[in-house]
């Protein structure tokens, strides 16, 4: 039984959204082409010379737009998304801690399916005491079941006081919240907006919320291990790298893999992130069970150690 902590939705909503978000305003965005530009562009259904052609032809942002754009046609209904999550054994799916619509896309899916989907929604700090009113109400009246948090994105670190309220709100109306946790690879801004130092702090002043460390703290991998190791509400996920990278030598990955197999088992969680690598969610998973960890750990990756931090019962 496979529970997903980051399932992107493929809808035209959300091929839409990502392609009207794109904005100059916000450059460091097109950087992500050099690391998955190859697998979107096929997903899209343009070929390697073309996009390499293009690459070396255009500006970064304009690539990145034309590739959102050709992405649209791809686009599965609510159904043929059930359909590709049934294929990769995917029994529930959190959404809107990947690539979404809007809070109200996320939810109107979950209300459709609700056996399946858990929705999530991410909230920014700049939004304030506002903010803070719109989660309690998606939660209370809506069934949100937890917050996002997007550090880079918005440009903050995890213990920015902006987040404080938002964490406070998720604590009392008992509710996880999961912050990005890796480097960025948008060169405009700082590298470490993601490290895991900034989200120790957050857990020291929120011991009683539980804390999912989102994308696995790479390259500070051993800083978010000894995290973990302080704080039993951090939880850990590896979305947005590619599986099978992960057990090569010199990958970085080494001691999350170590700890990951034995003192941090059960807090090891799994996200297929599946749109953003340019996979399906079967790929991703037949990659995750390729990874060299004990049958019993891996069953607690793939959904135990989720089921009981989300309340979902056995």
């Amino acid at each position: 039984m496979i529970v997903d902590i980051e399932c992107d939705i493929p809808t035209r909503e959300v091929r839409e959204a990502e392609l009207n978000n794109l904005s100059d305003d916000d450059p460091g965005m097109a950087d992500y082409l050099n690391i998955f530009g190859v697998q979107w562009a096929l997903e899209a259904g343009m070929d390697r010379e073309e996009f390499d052609d293009r690459l070396r032809t255009m500006e970064p942002m304009a690539l990145r737009r034309l590739i959102a754009k050709q992405a649209i046609e791809t686009a599965l209904s609510a159904e043929e998304f059930i359909n590709t999550l049934d294929d990769a054994g995917i029994e529930i799916a959190c959404i809107g801690t990947g690539k979404h619509a809007s809070a109200e896309h996320t939810l109107a899916l979950s209300a459709k399916y609700p056996d399946r989907f858990i929705p999530w929604a991410r909230i920014n700090a700049s939004e304030g005491e506002a903010g803070v009113a719109r989660l309690e109400i998606l939660v209370k009246e809506h069934g949100l079941r937890g917050l996002e948090i997007s550090c880079f994105r918005e440009k903050r670190y995890a213990n920015d006081e902006g987040y404080y309220p938002l964490y406070a709100k998720c604590v009392e109306l008992g509710i996880p919240a999961r912050v990005y946790c890796t480097m960025s690879y948008a060169a405009d801004r700082p590298m470490d907006l993601g490290r895991p130092l900034y989200l120790d702090r957050v857990c020291v002043d929120f011991p009683e919320l539980k804390v999912i460390a989102g994308l696995g703290g790479w390259p500070w991998v051993p800083e978010l291990v000894g995290a973990a190791r302080r704080h039993k509400n951090l939880y850990i996920d590896l979305a947005a790298h590619r599986p099978r990278n992960i057990p090569k030598p010199g990958s970085g990955w080494e001691m999350m893999l170590q700890f990951g197999n034995t003192l941090l088992q059960d807090r090891m969680l799994f996200a297929s992130s599946w749109m953003t690598l340019g996979m399906q969610p079967a790929e991703v998973v037949a990659e995750y069970n390729e990874l060299p960890l004990r049958e019993k750990v891996r069953e607690k990756w793939m959904g135990i150690n989720a089921r009981q931090l989300l309340n979902l019962g056995s």
